[in-house]
């Protein structure tokens, strides 16, 4: 069956539909790319094209502190499974605390439990934590070499995006997670996990390929997996994103 030519309007319906689902702020197109009726999209150098500056959704998430407040990840979790700050523990099946080293080198942040992950207690079990496991072993780690974590501890109601309050709430736990983990480099998986570990509301277009810093620790932001699920072309830089990360891993352990 001939495929029918796409015009002006399906592409942008695409492109804008493709950053929800991706969480970008922005649309990615080619400065080469004619503008007809019988335009048609192909793979080429983006240009990216600023369509609006989200608000300052997550202005209020709390500092960390120095000294942790528990003596342990298992204090810690015998302290708050039972959390009830924010409304979405009338929710839950099961608070997603974490999982991994309990002195990792290497922190994965994502933004929030699914399905699956409700329902069996532990982050990224589900299709995007299968690759997750892929893209570890691709570069020589495991589940048991890192530790993995969730912005929030609860799953928002059909997987929609955390809100500014359960953000505020939720996001000390994580913070004494990293106090009591002590990683030497953070990967934050994923847009909405990048701008509330770094405090920004910059894309996650831009906070690629570039190191930052959260309270002293080296941070890299990258594609969320399930993203890359259904987006499989972002694979390429998610990989790029890995390899960068390993070579500064490997290099923080022998110091």
């Amino acid at each position: 069956m001939e495929e029918k030519p796409i015009n002006l309007q399906e592409m942008f319906r695409r492109a804008l539909r493709t950053q929800v689902e991706l969480g970008m702020g922005e649309v990615i197109i080619s400065k080469e790319e004619r503008f007809s009726e019988n335009s048609q999209l192909e793979e080429r150098p983006p240009l990216i094209e600023k369509l609006t500056e989200p608000g300052d959704l997550f202005g209020a998430a709390s500092k960390v502190v120095c000294a942790p407040q528990y003596d342990s990840l298992q204090a810690q979790y015998e302290a708050i499974c039972n959390c009830n700050l924010c409304p979405l523990w009338q929710t839950r099946t099961k608070l997603v605390f974490g999982i991994g080293n309990l002195h990792a080198g290497l922190m994965f942040i994502g933004e929030a439990p699914g399905r699956d992950e409700d329902l069996q207690g532990e982050p990224f079990v589900g299709r995007a934590g299968q690759l997750l496991d892929r893209i570890l072993v691709a570069i020589n780690l495991s589940r048991q070499d890192v530790y993995i974590a969730n912005i929030l501890k609860c799953r928002p109601p059909n997987n929609r995006d955390p809100l500014p309050g359960e953000v505020e709430k939720c996001l000390p736990h994580l913070q004494e997670q990293i106090r009591l983990i002590k990683p030497r480099l953070i990967c934050a998986l994923g847009r909405i996990s990048g701008q509330i570990l770094l405090k920004t509301n910059t894309p996650l277009g831009k906070l690629r390929e570039q190191w930052h810093e959260v309270e002293g620790i080296p941070l890299m932001v990258t594609y969320h997996p399930a993203a890359l699920l259904r987006f499989p072309a972002y694979k390429k830089e998610t990989w790029a994103d890995m390899q960068a990360l390993k070579e500064r891993y490997d290099e923080l352990r022998k110091t």
